[in-house]
């Protein structure tokens, strides 16, 4: 699964752990993240994430 980056402040979403204090049960991918999710880091919605490149 794709690993992808805010574009604020650079938090990076990794499916692999998930976001557990936002509610998101690691091996969630991005797509399946609800849309009112937003950065745990700073707050913006997940419209201001992109895909990591690796």
């Amino acid at each position: 699964m794709k690993k992808y980056i805010c574009t604020v402040c650079s938090y990076i979403y990794d499916p692999a752990v998930g976001d557990p204090d936002g509610g998101i049960a690691p091996g969630t991918a991005f797509e399946d993240i609800p849309e009112d999710w937003v950065c745990p880091l700073c707050g913006v919605g997940k419209e201001d994430f992109e895909p990591v490149e690796e």
